[in-house]
């Protein structure tokens, strides 16, 4: 316990202080330095512990508190700015659903996959399977929240097709294996837990997994499927 005073008391120095020798000084009195006539002195005694009434702290503890004070500061302002969905003020119910499941999603405590279908820029009918966490952490999804850019399926995704064209692709991404099955449709195999996720909307979706149709503004259709990660031990 005296031990966590003591850290604590030296946390609260490093915050308060811009500087070691603001520290120091901090320590000085007026009758230090009459008696003393020398600033730079009265700071070496304070080093030293002869002189002051505070805590003894050496300027390599201070200064490496101070830079741990500050990762830390940074680290936690990094971690408030990395969700592209903050501030944003969304009425589509499908981009509401997106932010709400984006904090999961990136720290994969939840895989989700989002199926669309609707129409590309050439106005060409498509769906698809996307796997949104691997999306957040290769893509900027700010675009998409604010409006700039449309969320749509791609080849490169878990699963493709173009209507028209007739092109079809699937693909394994880091967190989803694709199984194609005759009789079942597509299924996806989670890597971590080895779950079974199944998208045919007259079956189940599996252990763990749901599924969440969305009415939207903005898509012909829009499913999402979350997974809650259960990670072998």
């Amino acid at each position: 316990m005296e031990e966590d005073n003591a850290a604590a008391a030296l946390d609260s120095i490093v915050t308060e202080f811009h500087s070691y020798e603001d520290f120091l000084d901090s320590q000085i009195t007026s009758l230090d330095l009459y008696y003393l006539e020398d600033e730079e002195l009265a700071r070496h005694l304070v080093e030293l512990g002869y002189r002051g009434s505070g805590e003894v702290l050496k300027r390599e503890e201070f200064e490496t508190r101070k830079a741990a004070a500050e990762a830390s500061r940074l680290n936690k302002r990094s971690q408030r700015q990395t969700l592209a969905s903050a501030g944003k003020e969304l009425k589509d119910n499908f981009l509401k659903a997106l932010a709400e499941r984006e904090e999961a999603n990136r720290s994969a405590r939840m895989t989700s996959i989002i199926f669309i279908r609707d129409r590309n820029a050439q106005g060409q009918e498509i769906s698809g399977y996307i796997d949104y966490s691997h999306r957040l952490k290769f893509e900027d999804f700010e675009p998409y929240f604010s409006g700039k850019k449309r969320l749509l399926p791609r080849s490169t995704d878990l699963s493709f097709y173009n209507w028209e064209t007739q092109v079809s692709t699937s693909n394994a991404s880091a967190n989803y294996q694709v199984i194609a099955e005759n009789s079942t449709g597509l299924l996806f195999k989670n890597k971590q837990d080895r779950k079974i996720l199944n998208v045919d909307p007259k079956a189940s979706p599996g252990d763990n997994s749901s599924r969440t149709p969305l009415q939207s503004d903005l898509y012909t259709q829009v499913v999402i499927y979350d997974h809650i990660t259960r990670r072998k031990t």
